[in-house]
């Protein structure tokens, strides 16, 4: 513009404030241009000036900027800084091994962490505003109250509780808070919450574990690994008698009673070792002395790494059971009365004793023995009676054996002994006679003098074949049988081979029964007479067998096998039946006849025999019943003398009458022969068949005779087989007689043209009773 003066300072200024202003500061580059043009338009500087001013004033904008920069920068990093340390905080606070929990003044919670929505299973948005307490197991709000309480007296503010989950389950917490401020300052409490459930569990195993400790009744004592005790338990101390600081430090050997050997405890220690434990019994000594037993269990126990570190013994006192098992055991192998081995003890000594002979070579008898008549005893005096006399009689009988056998009782009055070590047969001979003599000893029972006897069975071991113990008992049992058969008071061996030709016992029953009902079993007759008068009395029923293939078998070939079994009782009153047939028949023909028939001892002991005989009977009610004669053998009526008296009292009101048979052969004695009313004795046939050549015979004959007379009583003699026994009868005074010297048996339809012929020999007639001195007096 003309008159102007031209003004290069804008241009310059704007050169220098470009060239020294920073770039970015725009906003002071903006302020400076303005202040410059508003200069300019006032006139408010000169040309001198403006450049200087101008630097001036950007330079201490420059210097103003680069302090504001640095101040940014230093809060730029001081934020980011805090923004890291908020970030690390906040995740330290829900990352925390253990629950924290703001609650306010009145229990609300207004801030929980991860860790304690964790431990109560919930959102954080659900705990937050919730009372804690509504949290807290019911039986313990009283203690989360104290807690509370004690805020405001400055205690410790800690307390154990259970706090319920979200699915209903409680675990152990132990509470620890602590007072703050909010910003407005109000009561804040933050509590930190500690989950404790498992140490809770460890303190309730390690409670009950004390508890059992303390408080068991069986005994326990705990070692080092160096064998020394470190703690026992009260029951230790009731059961040893030594108390807690007696035995600390002490070894356990301390308590051995000595009866347990070493090879005992090295086994101990084996399993103890090898396996960690051991289990069983021992006898241990108490402080008093007094040796007891105990059932103990030792468990090795381990820490984390499987090293030993001690040992504990459970153990209880067993000495009254040990005791109690003692009299059971006993009582299971002992007989109770007179305290000698019974069946079961027996069979198991008696195997084993079969195996040492077995390894030896040698030889053992099996003795199977019975008293004689002991049931008489019995009924005369008591059984109390009865029992004393089997105790004694045991006694003597063990007394007469050796060291080495057994004696065992295997019933009322049955005994075993098995006879060891024996070199023959004829070895064990010796103690049979000992046994038999110690059995039929005297014995003083209070007032009453007894004497009893002793039939003994024996069979040997090994044998040809195979055997068992009970076969070997059995065999001894049957052979004790035929000792009381042939005579009693004495002792029979067993025949092995007749064994094996007569095993099929039962077979052989059932044959038997077979024949009975096939109509096999037949009938003999053996004609009575009077010697002196020619008149037939009578005739025996006699039994056989029409054997289909042996032919006609007399009666010891079949009778005994049956003589213990039911059948012997079917048999007999079949005999009975047929004999009372036979005699009707008789009758019809004009034949009057008297028949005996023989009674065994199981069909006299029947407790309806009397009933049985008296239904027979009345199938033929036309018949006398005086015309039936029932024959006992005197063995089997002196088995028990008071019943046998009665059946013969009770027959004899029928009107039949009984005969005692084999007379002699038993104990005979005036009080039997007293008791039994029978009519008629029949004098053995052993003592008939003997009398021409023994004079003891003779004289038994005689004496036998005048019993009979005394007592009024019939006499008739089995076994006339010459003319000779005859005569010599009739001269002792007994005229009736039977034998094969006057006829054999024979069946019925022969017996009437028989009886009709028979004439006595003339010898006999002439036969005079000699007179003796006695008959004078």
């Amino acid at each position: 513009m003309p008159g102007q003066i031209p003004d290069p300072a804008p241009t310059q200024a704007a050169r220098l404030l470009t060239s020294y202003a920073p770039t970015g500061a725009k906003a002071l580059r903006q302020h400076a241009e303005a202040t410059l043009k508003r200069q300019l338009a006032t006139g408010q500087h000169t040309q001198d000036d403006s450049a200087e001013g101008i630097l001036r004033t950007l330079h201490e904008l420059r210097v103003h900027q680069i302090e504001l920069e640095m101040q940014n920068d230093e809060l730029r990093h001081m934020q980011d800084t805090l923004e890291t340390s908020r970030a690390d905080y906040t995740d330290l606070y829900d990352q925390a091994p253990v629950g924290y929990v703001t609650l306010n003044d009145t229990g609300q919670m207004l801030r929980a962490n991860q860790t304690a929505t964790s431990l109560l299973g919930l959102t954080n948005q659900a705990m937050v505003g919730a009372p804690l307490s509504q949290f807290i197991h019911r039986d313990d709000q009283d203690s989360y109250y104290l807690l509370r309480q004690r805020r405001q007296t400055q205690q410790e503010l800690s307390a154990e509780l259970r706090l319920k989950r979200a699915d209903g389950s409680y675990f152990w917490a132990r509470l620890m808070a602590t007072l703050a401020q909010d910003e407005a300052g109000a009561p804040l409490l933050r509590v930190v919450l500690f989950d404790i459930s498992a140490r809770i569990a460890a303190q309730e195993q390690l409670y009950l574990a004390a508890s059992v400790f303390s408080q068991a009744r069986e005994g326990i004592m705990i070692t080092n690994t160096q064998g020394q005790i470190v703690n026992v338990n009260a029951a230790f101390t009731h059961i040893t008698g030594y108390s807690r600081d007696e035995v600390l430090h002490k070894n356990p050997s301390m308590l051995s009673s000595g009866r347990q050997n070493a090879t005992f405890y090295a086994a101990m220690w084996h399993d103890i070792l090898s396996k960690g434990h051991w289990y069983g019994e021992i006898w241990n000594r108490r402080k008093n002395g007094e040796v007891y037993a105990e059932l103990q269990t030792i468990t090795t126990v381990r820490d984390a790494k499987g090293t030993a570190t001690h040992y504990v013994a459970l153990f209880s006192d067993i000495t009254s059971f040990k005791a109690s098992q003692t009299q059971l055991e006993h009582i299971a192998h002992y007989d109770l009365l007179t305290n000698l081995p019974n069946r079961a003890l027996l069979a198991d000594r008696l195997r084993q004793d079969m195996a040492q002979v077995q390894r030896h070579g040698a030889l053992l008898a099996v003795a199977y023995i019975d008293i004689d008549s002991f049931k008489a005893v019995n009924d005369q005096y008591g059984h109390e009676t009865g029992d004393h006399l089997l105790v004694a009689l045991a006694k003597c009988m063990k007394e007469a054996l050796r060291e080495g056998d057994t004696l065992a009782r295997v019933g009322g009055d049955e005994f075993v002994a098995v006879l060891t070590d024996l070199a023959d047969t004829s070895g064990c001979v010796p103690m049979l006679k000992r046994l038999i003599t110690a059995a039929s000893r005297c014995f003083q029972m209070g007032e009453v003098v007894l004497q009893v006897s002793a039939s003994v069975g024996v069979t040997f071991y090994p044998q040809a074949e195979t055997i068992e113990p009970d076969q070997l008992l059995r065999q001894a049992d049957q052979a004790m049988y035929q000792a009381k058969q042939t005579g009693k008071n004495r002792y029979h061996l067993f025949d092995a081979v007749h064994d094996r030709s007569v095993r099929g016992h039962h077979e052989g029953l059932e044959r038997i029964r077979l024949a009975l009902a096939s109509h096999e079993l037949v009938r003999y007759y053996q004609p009575k007479v009077n010697m002196r008068s020619g008149q037939v009395v009578g005739a025996e029923a006699l039994i056989r067998w029409q054997h289909p293939d042996r032919g006609l078998l007399l009666p010891l070939t079949f009778l005994p096998l049956m003589e213990t079994d039911p059948l012997a009782i079917e048999v007999g009153e079949w005999v009975i039946a047929t004999a009372l047939t036979q005699i009707a028949l008789w009758q019809a023909q004009g034949l009057d006849l008297q028949v005996s028939v023989n009674v065994g001892a199981q069909q006299l002991q029947q407790p309806n025999f009397v009933d049985r005989l008296r239904t027979l009977l009345q199938t033929h009610p036309s018949l006398d019943p005086a015309k039936l004669t029932l024959e006992m053998i005197e063995t089997s009526a002196l088995q028990d003398i008071a019943y046998a008296s009665q059946v013969i009292e009770d027959c004899q009101k029928m009107g039949v009458a009984f005969a005692l048979d084999d007379f002699g052969t038993g104990y005979s004695s005036l009080t039997y022969l007293k008791r039994l009313r029978v009519s008629t004795i029949k004098i053995d046939q052993s003592f008939v068949r003997n009398m021409l050549d023994d004079p003891q015979d003779r004289s038994i004959l005689e004496g036998v005779i005048g019993l009979a007379r005394a007592f009024n009583r019939e006499v008739i003699a089995e076994g006339v087989e010459t003319i000779a026994h005859g005569s010599l009868l009739l001269q002792l005074g007994c005229d009736l007689a039977q034998g094969y010297g006057i006829a054999r048996p024979m069946p019925a339809d022969t017996l009437p043209a028989w009886v009709s012929s028979w004439q006595p020999d003339a010898a006999w007639r002439n036969d005079t009773v000699m007179v003796h001195d006695s008959d004078w007096k």
